[in-house]
């Protein structure tokens, strides 16, 4: 007899899109949100777009640990949903299937996904918050390179002012170029130039060569009698860099530490008090919300069959507003806890056995009580409502209206 029969492979496909589906929704819904900000923050910086996708990218790994748990909760609600609203459902039932023996392929996929969430708090979301930092910092620091402003007089150096009308190729290719420079002796050079790039100096790694064309250069100084003025088609301008405070550590903060560290510093008595209160608090954080995901099947099931002869989709909006409301109460524990107010355990396991007996509870009523309802109550008082909404934009008959006849439209209509 095969592990998986052929309700177990239908199932598995009706899970399996859904979630692939809502998964991807929601990580793309996370990421434009923030694309808009980090748009923004990178202009205002005067950096070059391309760091806007690689921080983007180091943000994947934290959208992902919420955006799995929600497409696994809904695939699994989509799908038991399907089978319930065509009375599939019934006909897997009275052949003596149970909803424990149909979640067997779901929670193959929470398993897994449990596994992959896991190694992706635990190791890969540290990492990749890490260098999200160090981008911000480069871009703040100029460590990318960050371009020219146009317009604007920019101060590369101490005794250097540089103006330039356009630029290109993310500030590299300048077009309209004034500079003035203040030299030894109190002189001053001002350059004037067509266009201009900057170069590499493979000779000093500290200095970069701005490389003009077609411009003049004009030299006065209280030394000199009068200005000195020379025309050129080409001419090197070595710029210095300015010395860029290198990016911290990996570990300032306690998300960037990972699983194994966490147990070592929160129980580490040559930590400070206020540390340890941060790793457990993180440690807790990170753990309930992998465990938590076990839950998920059976709170999916639960809200997902709707009552008889009803489709109301009252427990697609629940399970979403249950897991998102849940993932906000785990982070106000965390950084309750953080503040060492409350024992991490309390203030994050405490939530999950209350939301656990809960799920629970509505599992049982739907799989062991016959006729039972979870969300029964909840089912009722929505669709009174949502008859006295529509019962508001039926439109009222008039007094003096006549009524219209069904038996004399048919007959014109034959």
């Amino acid at each position: 007899m095969k592990f998986l029969t052929a309700t177990d492979r239908y199932i598995a496909r009706l899970v399996f899109v859904p979630m692939l589906s809502v998964f991807v929704l929601a990580a793309s819904l996370l990421i434009l949100d923030k694309m808009l900000k980090l748009f923004d923050f990178v202009a205002t910086q005067g950096g070059p777009v391309s760091v806007v996708f690689k921080m983007l990218a180091n943000l994947l790994p934290e959208y992902a640990s919420l955006a799995i748990p929600l497409g696994l909760m809904l695939g699994i609600l989509f799908a038991f949903r399907k089978l319930a609203t065509s009375s599939e459902l019934d006909v897997m039932r009275a052949v003596g299937l149970s909803y424990t023996r149909l979640l067997r392929v779901p929670f193959m996929f929470t398993i897994a996904l449990a596994a992959l969430n896991l190694a992706i708090v635990g190791y890969l979301q540290p990492l990749s918050r890490y260098y999200y930092e160090q981008l911000q910092f480069d871009l703040r620091s100029g460590a990318l390179g960050a371009s020219i402003k146009v317009g604007e007089f920019n101060s590369l150096q101490d005794r250097t002012a540089l103006r330039v009308d356009s630029s290109r190729d993310e500030g590299r290719d300048l077009r309209g170029i004034f500079a003035r420079i203040q030299t030894g002796n109190e002189q001053v050079m001002v350059i004037s130039a067509r266009e201009g790039r900057f170069f590499a100096n493979r000779e000093s790694p500290d200095t970069i060569i701005l490389r003009l064309t077609d411009g003049q250069i004009v030299q006065d100084g209280p030394k000199i009698a009068s200005p000195r003025v020379l025309s050129f088609a080409s001419h090197d301008l070595p710029i210095d860099l300015p010395k860029i405070e290198q990016f911290r550590q990996r570990g300032d903060a306690d998300r960037e530490y990972f699983l194994p560290e966490l147990l070592k510093i929160g129980w580490n008595d040559r930590s400070s008090e206020e540390l340890r209160n941060q790793t457990r608090a993180s440690l807790n954080f990170r753990l309930v919300e992998v465990v938590m995901m076990f839950l998920l099947p059976f709170l999916a099931v639960a809200l997902a069959v709707p009552p008889k002869r009803s489709t109301s989709a009252l427990g697609v909006f629940l399970s979403i507003v249950m897991v998102v409301a849940y993932h906000k109460v785990n982070q106000y524990g965390q950084d309750v806890a953080a503040l060492g107010r409350v024992d991490p355990v309390l203030a994050l396991w405490g939530p999950f056995v209350a939301f656990a007996a809960l799920i629970v509870w509505m599992y049982w009523r739907i799989a062991y009580v016959p006729g039972g309802q979870p969300i029964g109550a909840l089912e009722t008082g929505f669709a009174r409502i949502s008859r006295s909404i529509g019962k508001l934009f039926k439109r009222k008959r008039l007094p003096d209206e006549p009524v219209a006849d069904d038996s004399e439209d048919a007959a014109h209509a034959a």
